[in-house]
């Protein structure tokens, strides 16, 4: 927003002019930070149509956060104090909304709030995990080590969901743009091209016949199967806002063939390594379960965790809890058993983290190498089925002319 001042320096000078600002109090602020007296200060209320932002569709991506969580270990290393670091922080983000909040994280801290405090009101960047880490490090007096696991983890972590997510994006979009193709030809061009076959009058073969009532059912009611699919994913939208929906594309998700092997590595990679990272910050074993089923993003994975954490509450160990459950490998459950029987269950988690990671990476890196391959050569043999369900007859057609 811009808001027009009055001001007058420490000699007395008057000074006038304007200044661009998310709010009017850290115009004002910033104003004295300047060494400016306000006199009187406007605007900010109203902006040009092509200057309003559609403040619904901002977000932080991940991205941000990792880098502002090693800005901030930076600065806290430096013996930068809280207040100080947050508004520089502020004032260097480029993104409107993170500018936003990390200034109300400011003021809350110079009001006298927490600094977990302060950033547990602003869920959508930082997490219940993010909130418990930086709370344990102000009780252990150590947030710039706190700062630095945090930016170390999430900079894990990020690398590893977008390698997933980069390594699914090109199998989805060469399928849609493939089924698109498919339907265009069905519904535009094979019509016309059946017309010649059925005005001959020759007997037209039964892989040709199914083309055709394919063809016909689309072009005929296309509409009425478009207006199904889009009130079908409607449907399964909101279904899966529900408990019941969520434990069951939970589960749906790490049962797929093929896929579900490798988002079932990626769940357990991020347990183990959600642990891993509250355990070696102090924070008690029951905490870290209770948090990690908040941040893990599976529905099954929460409800086993948090089972696991009511069980360790009444005495009974992790890899008990776990015993039983198909979601999580036996040979995680012994080495799990083994930390806590030695005493190094923070040891035993990370180096599971780090093994699932590797098995993570290595999917990921196989799937793309055989994926590619597969698709070209599964979608021409679907192409040539069915140009050559009609172009055949065609040419018999012609070749008895």
């Amino acid at each position: 927003m811009l808001f027009e001042y009055k001001a007058l320096t420490k000699e007395g000078e008057a000074r006038d002019g304007s200044i661009d600002a998310l709010n009017r109090d850290i115009a004002i602020r910033s104003l004295q930070e300047r060494g400016l007296t306000i006199v009187s200060i406007s605007g900010g209320d109203k902006k040009p149509f092509w200057e309003i932002r559609l403040t619904w569709f901002d977000r932080v991506p991940n991205r941000d956060v990792v880098i502002l969580s090693r800005q901030i270990a930076t600065l806290f290393l430096a013996e930068v104090s809280a207040l100080r670091v947050f508004r520089l922080l502020a004032d260097e983000s480029e993104n409107v909304l993170l500018r936003s909040i990390l200034s109300d994280v400011a003021q809350d801290i110079q009001g006298g709030s927490s600094i977990s405090e302060a950033m547990s009101k602003h869920p959508s960047v930082f997490s219940n995990f993010y909130v418990n880490m930086v709370r344990a490090g102000e009780e252990a007096g150590k947030l710039n080590e706190t700062f630095a696991y945090l930016a170390d983890y999430l900079d894990r972590s990020y690398a590893l969901t977008i390698k997933t997510r980069n390594a699914l994006i090109y199998p989805a979009f060469v399928l849609s743009v493939f089924v698109v193709v498919i339907v265009l030809l069905l519904t535009l061009v094979f019509p016309r091209l059946t017309s010649i076959l059925t005005e001959a009058g020759q007997d037209i073969p039964v892989y040709t016949q199914i083309v055709i009532s394919i063809s016909n059912f689309l072009v005929n009611y296309g509409i009425f199967l478009l207006v199904l699919l889009v009130a079908g994913g409607i449907w399964a939208w909101k279904f899966a806002a529900t408990d019941r929906g969520k434990m069951y594309f939970g589960r749906l998700l790490i049962t797929v063939p093929v896929l579900g092997g490798l988002t079932r590595r990626l769940y357990l990679s991020r347990i183990a390594d959600n642990m891993y990272t509250m355990l070696s910050s102090g924070i008690s074993i029951v905490r870290a379960l209770e948090v990690t089923s908040t941040v893990v993003g599976n529905a099954v994975y929460r409800e086993l965790l948090l089972e696991a954490a009511e069980g360790v509450k009444t005495g009974r160990s992790i890899s008990e809890m776990f015993t039983g459950h198909k979601e999580i490998p036996n040979i995680m459950v012994q080495i799990l058993k083994v930390g806590e029987e030695t005493g190094e269950l923070g040891n035993i988690l990370k180096t599971l983290s780090n093994f699932y990671q590797r098995e993570v990476n290595d999917s990921i890196d196989t799937f793309i190498g055989l994926i590619e391959p597969a698709l070209i050569v599964g979608l021409a043999a679907c192409a040539g089925l069915l140009l050559s369900s009609v172009l055949l007859p065609i040419y018999n057609l012609s070749s008895g002319i």
